[in-house]
């Protein structure tokens, strides 16, 4: 079942589960964007094909904040407001260790590999550039806790930025080289953006589920 966390006429935002693909892929598995379009027909009672505008992505294994466009114009605006970089998006992580400084803002060039679905820090001459900020909210059993802003949206920027500088994300199996089993400590806790109609300021908070590692750790609690 959805949980949605806003909606009107013209948006849709919702709750993403971790581990569930935001849309179709060769897995088979079932996928964020049907889901919801699901939710849409049987809610409304529509017939036939729903439309429902994609217009970011969440990596695989994270949950969080997502929102989609439930008419063209809206996606369409939407679209341009990220290019624009009116959209506030906001994360929640935990580092596999402290970082120093507490806070600050990480800049890189990110080249992706396709073949791999990784990518790393590279040139300017071969790499795209990426920013992000990010805040230390609390310390606790020698991993750092951390607010992050981002400011540009290239594919696993957040995980590969903080991996190169030797705090990858915990349980992050794809960047860091001591991960565990768990799943990955990284959530979208917030989205906030004008309304691709009204203009008006639309904020939408979702905290992390109560599951490992997230209920390990007392700012959570």
């Amino acid at each position: 079942m959805i949980e949605v966390l806003y909606e009107d006429n013209h948006l849709l935002c919702v709750r993403k589960p971790v581990n569930v693909p935001v849309q179709e892929d060769a897995s088979g598995d079932d996928d964020l964007l049907s889901m919801c379009k699901a939710y849409l027909k049987e809610t409304y009672h529509k017939p036939g094909n729903v439309y429902l505008g994609l217009v970011h992505r969440l990596d695989r294994p994270v949950g969080g904040a997502m929102v989609f466009a439930k008419t063209s114009k809206a996606a369409s605006r939407l679209s341009d407001s990220i290019r624009k970089g009116e959209i506030i998006k906001e994360y929640t992580a935990i580092l596999d260790g402290v970082i120093k400084p507490s806070s600050g803002i990480l800049k890189d060039y990110l080249k992706k590999d396709s073949r791999t679905n990784t990518s790393e820090v590279t040139d300017k001459d071969s790499g795209k550039y990426c920013e992000l900020s990010y805040e230390t909210i609390a310390v606790e059993n020698g991993h750092s806790i951390v607010k992050i802003l981002l400011a540009t949206g290239r594919s696993h920027q957040i995980r590969v930025q903080f991996a190169s500088r030797g705090v990858p994300l915990l349980n992050d199996q794809r960047y860091n080289k001591h991960a565990g089993k768990g799943q990955i400590a990284l959530w979208a806790t917030r989205l906030c953006f004008p309304h691709p109609t009204t203009k008006e300021t639309v904020e939408v908070q979702c905290p992390p589920d109560n599951i490992r590692p997230w209920k390990e750790y007392e700012v959570f609690r």
